[in-house]
């Protein structure tokens, strides 16, 4: 059998919903596998051998690269109230600050940061559109560019989810750093998002900012774009107990109701957050079909509250995992704290198995980005894997060999030693091939920003 570079060795593999032991992984030209055999003793010649457990490559599904350069800061203190809303002064400021190139030195360490941590599709639900000011740039999308050209540097996949945004708030209009993020109407927004071309590791898709900064009125030129190009459409939804109430104090309607109402809900469609639903919500979102992408690690962070996951997934929403404001970029992490959420809101264990958190990291980020055929290990399927050390001081003595649950429970970002996308080692025994001394690049990156 002749082999090409583009062939691996797995010493475990996740293959379907079985482990198996000394895995070939084949993929030809286009970065999809071409063949998959198992049980074989050790590497043929030629392959890459990957020791240690493989899986698939992890989605994630939502994320905002500029916030990362806020982790570790504003974290407020004794006596002194800090809520999400008064971290977003925090986020605006550092918005205003981005130009171009600023955005593209970030993205690049954000994106090699999630390579590193095993994820190799992104969605960046992106809003940073324009100049400070709210004026167009001369190339209109060009921050959208520079995501797009730095997901290209650390060789991962980008699905930009580009954001429709209007208003500040029910009735009011954007002002200050929110003039960045604004087009003038939704129709403005479809033309400008129209000009963008998938990438060649990626594509584009469609996103309402939430029921505060698109109007009722606007939603509908967002579905249809939307339905017309045959994208995703994401949605922030219910995050805060007060986007809620102002929801109800403006339409009499919550905002899943609202969104329902227009025709954004749907199988292509995810909900991010969906933190306070309501019992009528639940089953809008589970009945439409609707995804809900769960950023555990954010919600913490920002204390934004514990969402009812598990009565989501039960009404029928598929189940997708973020890292939204990167306080963590780990999914590993993300997939745990969805059952530990559960277990301190029911006082339940084993809520979700530890399948349901693999399948969300993997598969159902994938699905959520308009990409079905990924997150599993699979002939025809993309060839992005990830390989766990079975012998870091976290995996040490746990039976990694053994099924899903020790993945899930024991592995952190830390331990993932490869990362393959479409077939390309970006990171070997743990270090990133394409962008040298990432760490280094992304604190320049951030310092830049905030002094």
């Amino acid at each position: 059998m002749s082999l090409s570079p583009q062939t691996y060795w797995a010493e475990h593999a996740r293959v379907g919903d079985r482990l198996r032991p000394g895995v070939l992984i084949a993929s030809g030209p286009d970065g999809r596998v071409t063949e998959l055999r198992t049980d074989l003793p050790g590497p043929p010649p030629g392959a890459v051998a990957l020791r240690g457990l493989t899986l698939p490559g992890t989605a994630n599904a939502h994320s905002h690269a500029f916030h990362r350069a806020l982790r570790g800061r504003g974290q407020g203190g004794r006596g002194v109230p800090d809520t999400f809303w008064t971290w977003r002064e925090g986020m605006y400021r550092i918005a205003d600050r981005l130009t171009p190139d600023a955005y593209r030195d970030l993205a690049v360490g954000v994106y090699a940061e999630m390579a590193l941590a095993g994820i190799t599709c992104v969605g960046e639900f992106h809003y940073l559109h324009h100049a400070p000011g709210g004026v167009r740039y001369n190339e209109p999308n060009i921050m959208a560019v520079a995501l797009r050209e730095a997901a290209a540097e650390a060789g991962i996949r980008l699905v930009l989810l580009d954001t429709c945004y209007l208003a500040a708030g029910f009735g009011r209009p954007p002002e200050g750093p929110q003039l960045r993020f604004a087009d003038a109407d939704a129709d403005a927004w479809a033309e400008r998002v129209s000009e963008l071309r998938p990438g060649p590791d990626g594509g584009i898709g469609a996103a309402v900012h939430s029921v505060r900064a698109v109007p009722a009125d606007q939603l509908d030129p967002v579905v249809r774009w939307a339905r017309d190009h045959d994208t995703p459409l994401h949605v922030h939804l219910s995050e805060q107990p007060a986007e809620n109430e102002e929801c109800l104090a403006a339409t009499g309607l919550t905002p899943t109701r609202l969104l329902a109402d227009h025709g954004v809900l749907g199988p292509r469609t995810t909900a991010v957050h969906a933190t306070h639903p309501t019992p009528g919500d639940i089953d809008l979102l589970g009945g439409s079909g609707t995804g809900v992408c769960l950023c555990p690690t954010t919600e913490q962070d920002l204390a934004d509250g514990i969402g009812p996951a598990a009565d989501l997934v039960a009404a029928g929403c598929p189940l997708s995992l973020g890292s939204d404001s990167h306080a963590v970029i780990d999914l590993f992490e993300e997939a745990r704290a969805v059952e530990m959420h559960e277990r301190l809101r029911t006082g339940t264990r084993g809520c979700f198995t530890a399948d349901d958190l693999l399948t969300a990291a993997c598969a159902g980020g994938w699905a959520a980005l308009g990409m079905p055929e990924g997150g599993r290990i699979a002939v025809g399927a993309p060839a992005d894997l990830i390989t766990i050390d079975p012998e870091s001081p976290r995996t040490a003595g746990v039976p990694m060999g053994e099924g899903a649950e020790p993945a899930v429970f024991a592995a952190r970002a830390a331990d993932v030693r490869h990362t393959v996308v479409a077939g390309r080692h970006v990171v070997r025994d743990g270090v990133h091939q394409r962008v040298p001394g990432a760490a280094r690049r992304l604190a320049a990156a951030v310092t830049a920003l905030v002094d």
